[in-house]
């Protein structure tokens, strides 16, 4: 198999696992609430205590794999991914599912990016997005049998052994590493930004945790609010300290790119309002609609389904219509797609909401491949590792806040409607919220220039034989 191949599919394991237990768990919330004792919507901590994680040691893991060599960094974060899988299956309250969650955001700070890493350092320009399609295709089968296999198990086994099925996955990551990965160096050794560490990490964590706590009762409103402004200030403070280092943590000079630039912040509205989804679905399916876990899965999967079939096209779309308009129009498509689910009601046809998630998922897959490549366009091969780490850092916080955002809108519409149990009709103006913020990333991606990103969507190769032969 060639290199561009073989390599995206070896990262792809990494995200495979990511991907899989991310849907599962949604499709199993209700019944882990249930087997812990406590609310469905407290367990958006655990979800966001593993996004937590990943936005906490994200940032060292460019340095780490730079440092120690991206083989023995991916195949380290593997095996930690799986001792929390193991501690997840054994948890036996809220704080402790919480604490095994965070343990596997710990491995996955390291899998995806460092995985990335090896894939901008292993694979020419012209034939990237080709290979991020490689990349993303397996690691979507990931979402698109999570929610039936989940609901299978919840249903007629226990949700415990949703977490096990990571160890042969991961097991079979590890393997594939060993035998392919190339244990890469920077060929400069820099010093390790512990300032920076700890001011990213607090502010981070502070401004992640903070506002997914918001509106739940579950911590003082005054350490909700402590937390929150500590993070603003301490990410303040890491702004200050990044233009005084030689090499921080976080490389913000990328931010000078427009390519860089627009991909990261226009991603991370984007992702704010589509993270929420896999949250709010499967929760409005099981409790508004009275589906089994099962069931539920089997209806949420046609996300997966939609992003599949998209893969195949995203370089052809690209190369005809380029980077801005594709990122342009298709975040409104995509981000309407998602409040279309507000429409969503228990007697609707279950062949009708197949069909919007399907489309749906669609869109989306073409806007989630665009937006990774983009960002690195314009990137010097020296600085990819800086690059991939940001990008994985504000891809999970823009998730982390999605799924807060999406949960409190749904806690405020109960407050201010009828304050009872949850019903159908509180999910829709979450849902509204969240796709309407998604379509506002258009506003960023319509200032790219027009020509952002032409090598990678192969658009150059007919004007750059025209200039060789008027050079001749």
């Amino acid at each position: 198999m060639p290199r561009e191949r073989i390599i995206p599919l070896i990262v792809a394991v990494a995200l495979f696992m990511e991907n899989m237990d991310s849907t599962v768990i949604a499709t199993a919330l209700p019944s882990i609430a249930a087997s812990i004792g406590t609310n469905p919507l407290a367990l958006k901590l655990a979800i966001t205590s593993y996004l937590l994680a990943l936005a906490i040691f994200i940032p060292a893991s460019g340095w780490t794999a730079d440092r120690f060599g991206t083989r023995t960094v991916f195949r380290l974060a593997i095996g930690v991914f799986m001792c929390g899988s193991i501690a997840c299956a054994f948890s036996q309250s809220l704080e402790h599912f919480v604490a095994a969650r965070f343990l596997q955001g710990v491995g996955g700070a390291m899998m995806t990016p460092v995985g990335r890493v090896v894939l901008m350092r292993s694979i020419e320009k012209r034939k990237l997005v080709a290979a991020m399609t490689w990349v993303t295709m397996p690691a979507l089968i990931g979402p698109l049998i999570g929610p039936p296999v989940g609901g299978f198990i919840t249903t007629y086994f226990t949700w415990h052994w949703i977490f096990l099925i990571n160890i042969p996955i991961g097991l079979i990551g590890i393997a594939l590493a060993t035998r392919y990965i190339e244990n890469l160096r920077a060929e400069t050794r820099v010093p390790l930004d512990v300032t920076g560490i700890v001011l990213t990490g607090v502010g981070i964590g502070g401004l992640a945790f903070g506002m997914t706590t918001l509106g739940l009762d579950y911590l003082p409103v005054g350490v909700v609010a402590a937390l929150i402004v500590g993070g603003a200030v301490s990410l303040i403070a890491y702004m200050i300290h990044a233009r005084r280092t030689p090499a921080p943590i976080l490389d913000i000079t990328l931010f000078k790119l427009p390519t860089f630039r627009a991909s990261v912040l226009g991603g991370l509205v984007f992702r704010v309002g589509v993270g929420a989804l896999p949250f709010l679905l499967p929760l409005m399916l099981q409790i508004g609609f009275h589906m089994t876990p099962l069931q539920s899965g089997l209806v949420t999967f046609s996300t997966a389904l939609g992003a599949m079939s998209m893969k195949a096209a995203v370089p052809y779309v690209l190369r005809a219509i380029g980077f801005r308009a594709t990122l342009t129009a298709n975040a409104v498509i995509a981000g309407a797609f998602v409040a279309a689910c507000a429409a969503f009601t228990p007697a609707t046809p279950v062949i009708v909401m197949i069909a919007v998630l399907a489309a749906g998922g669609f869109f989306r897959s073409l806007e989630f491949t665009s937006i990774n490549t983009i960002a690195y366009a314009d990137v010097d091969p020296l600085r990819m590792s800086r690059a991939t780490a940001i990008v994985s850092v504000v891809q999970q916080l823009a998730i982390s806040m999605g799924v807060a955002f999406g949960a409190l809108t749904v806690e405020m519409t109960v407050r201010l409607t009828h304050g009872g149990p949850l019903t159908a009709a509180d999910f829709r103006p979450a849902f509204l919220f969240v796709g309407a913020f998604s379509s506002l990333s258009a506003l960023m991606f319509v200032r790219l220039p027009a020509d952002a990103g032409a090598e990678l969507a192969n658009r150059l190769p007919a004007a750059t034989d025209a200039a060789d032969q008027r050079a001749g």
